[in-house]
């Protein structure tokens, strides 16, 4: 019964008591945390990683490494900074060539790393390899056309006049590759329903791997005139390339479908007289017959070609 009640004495509740208690745990606790850390550990530290080389020149095509994970022995204090995100340096990998540089091995860079970490030993760098794909920047005028694909006039109301882009064309900067299998011309997806009145509108210029490509302009205008507008059917001349010997074009001139403003009827009907329907012909086989589509030339700029003909033609 005794020992009962020294046990239940000692665990009274006392705020003097408890507060004694605690602080000599808090004591005890700080003591064993230095003590800890002034000893020497070996752990695994994740550092930001940067690459030097001359952006103004080239550009990564794929995402670099940013972090680059090595294993080091230090005092704890050292290591208990750097793990805390304290003081921690970005380590800089200084790139000679490179386009030339696909890849780095770790066991190449030790050197470079330890001069760059203070006081901490590498033991081993834990990343295998670093993966790079950079290429040169290179640079392009692109010109910039208009498509009518996501644009709806109300019924018999159509574009009356040029399309105007301002500029009518973007200077295009990224890695060569892309650049150069950019096409000569970029589509603008302006968006407009049932439109009756003039246009004017900014569109963005877009273009496949955009996040790798700065556009200069990024943004253009477009502007075109609307109003009333009516079909009109005309013949058009085909202006035809020497033959082959034994090829066969069924047909000396083409039927075409335009919407023309509905004021400049007579001066579309005059005009479109001195337009003509280009023919390419490929290389045909005996007695092989194909259906090619002409395209047309010296179309007045404020007339839209809806429908055309195609044209028969045969190898005997």
């Amino acid at each position: 019964m005794n020992f009962f009640r020294a046990i239940s004495n000692l665990l009274r509740f006392d705020r003097t008591n408890w507060k004694a208690l605690a602080l000599c745990f808090f004591a005890a606790a700080v003591f064993w945390i230095f003590n800890a850390l002034n000893k020497s550990y070996a752990t695994n530290l994740r550092l930001p990683l940067k690459f030097d080389f001359d952006n103004t020149k080239y550009i990564a095509v794929e995402p670099l490494p940013t972090y680059l994970t090595i294993n080091v022995s230090g005092n704890g204090w050292e290591i208990f900074r750097k793990s805390l995100g304290v003081k921690v340096p970005d380590v800089s990998l200084p790139l000679e060539r490179p386009v030339e540089t696909h890849k780095i091995v770790a066991a190449g860079i030790s050197p470079i790393v330890a001069s760059q970490i203070g006081t901490l030993q590498i033991n081993y760098i834990v990343t295998d390899t670093l993966r790079l794909k950079i290429e040169p920047k290179a640079t392009r005028k692109v010109k910039l056309l208009l498509e009518f694909a996501d644009i709806t006039f109300k019924k018999d109301f159509g574009r009356t006049s040029a399309v105007v882009i301002l500029p009518d064309s973007v200077s295009l900067e990224g890695p060569k590759s892309i650049i150069e299998k950019t096409p000569d011309s970029i589509n603008l997806k302006a968006k407009g329903s049932r439109i009756s009145n003039n246009f004017r509108e900014n569109v963005e210029i877009v273009i496949p791997n955009n996040e790798l490509i700065s556009r200069n302009p990024p943004v253009a205008e477009v502007i075109f005139e609307v109003g009333l507008v009516e079909e009109l059917t005309r013949l058009i001349k085909l202006k035809i390339p020497k033959l082959p010997w034994g090829v066969e074009v069924r047909s000396d001139s083409i039927q075409c479908v335009f919407l023309v403003p509905r004021k400049e009827h007579d001066r579309f009907i005059q005009e479109v007289k001195s337009s003509i329907a280009g023919l390419t012909l490929p290389d045909l086989r005996k007695g092989e017959t194909i259906s090619l589509v002409p395209a047309l030339q010296g179309v007045p700029s404020y007339a839209s070609l809806i429908r055309i003909d195609s044209v028969s033609v045969k190898k005997y």
